[in-house]
C-alpha cells in the first residue's frame, strides 16, 4: 500500500464516529471560511479522502448542518459544569460555570455568524438539545421541524437550569429563592452579559449577581 493510500483510507471506525471525526475536522474551518469551506479542505484537515466526506454526509450542505448541530449541542458544557465541585464556595462555582457556559455560546455564535454571513444554510441543521436515548423523539405535528427546534432549544435550556441548580443545592437553606429560580435568574443573566460594548466579567458577573449593585456599606435603608 502507498504513502498516498494510506493517508486518504479513513480509519477504521463506525459511520457514527467518522461523521463525528469530519466535523470535529471541519469546525475550525467552518468559522474561518463559513459557507465558502470546501470538501476539499475538510478531507486534508481530517486526513482522508475527499471522498469519504460525502459517503458520510452526502453533499457540502448536510455537513455543514451537522456542524451547526455540533457547534449548539450542549452536552460537553453541561458535563462540565455537573462536574463542578461543591466543595468549593458558591462564589467560585459560579464563576466556572459562567466561564464555561459563556465558553459554548461564544463558540456557538462563531460558527452560527460565519455561516450567516457568507450565505447562510441551505438545510437545516437538527434540534440542538442535550443526546436522548432512542424513542425520545418529539411527536409530528403540522410544523414538524420548527416544533424539533424548538424542544431542542427548551431541552437544552432546561438541562441547564438543572445542572446550575445542584451549584447552589449545597447553600438552599441560606438563600432567598429556591435554587431552581436561581438557577433561572442565573442563566439569563450569564447569556446577557458577554454583550455590550464593556461586557461583564465572570467575577463581575457572580459578584453582581450574589451581592447587588450596592457597594459594601452602600445600601440604602
Amino acid at each position: 500500500m502507498s504513502e498516498a493510500t494510506s493517508r486518504r483510507r479513513a480509519p477504521a471506525m463506525s459511520p457514527e464516529q467518522r461523521r463525528e471525526m469530519i466535523v470535529r475536522a471541519a469546525l475550525p474551518l467552518v468559522v474561518e471560511y463559513g459557507t465558502s469551506v470546501t470538501t476539499a479542505q475538510v478531507a486534508r484537515a481530517a486526513g482522508i479522502g475527499e471522498g469519504t466526506i460525502f459517503r458520510a454526509f452526502g453533499d457540502k450542505d448536510a455537513l455543514l448542518a451537522a456542524c451547526m448541530a455540533e457547534a449548539a449541542r450542549p452536552d460537553d458544557t453541561l458535563a462540565h459544569v455537573a462536574a463542578i465541585s461543591l466543595e468549593l464556595p458558591l462564589a467560585e462555582r459560579l464563576i466556572e460555570a459562567s466561564e464555561a457556559l459563556r465558553g459554548y455560546l461564544s463558540r456557538m455564535g462563531a460558527v452560527a455568524g460565519a455561516l450567516a454571513a457568507s450565505g447562510g444554510l441551505r438545510r437545516e441543521f437538527p434540534a440542538a438539545g442535550p443526546r436522548k436515548g432512542p424513542g425520545s423523539e418529539s411527536s409530528g405535528g403540522t410544523t414538524e421541524s420548527g416544533k424539533r427546534a424548538m424542544n431542542g432549544r427548551e431541552a437544552s435550556m432546561a438541562a441547564t437550569r438543572e445542572v446550575l441548580a445542584g451549584l447552589f443545592e449545597p447553600e438552599r437553606d441560606r438563600l432567598r429563592l429556591d435554587p431552581e429560580r436561581l438557577a433561572e435568574a442565573f442563566q439569563f443573566m450569564t447569556m446577557a452579559s458577554g454583550r455590550g460594548v464593556t461586557p461583564l466579567t465572570s467575577a463581575e458577573l457572580v459578584e453582581l449577581f450574589l451581592h447587588g449593585a450596592y457597594a459594601a456599606g452602600g445600601r440604602e435603608n
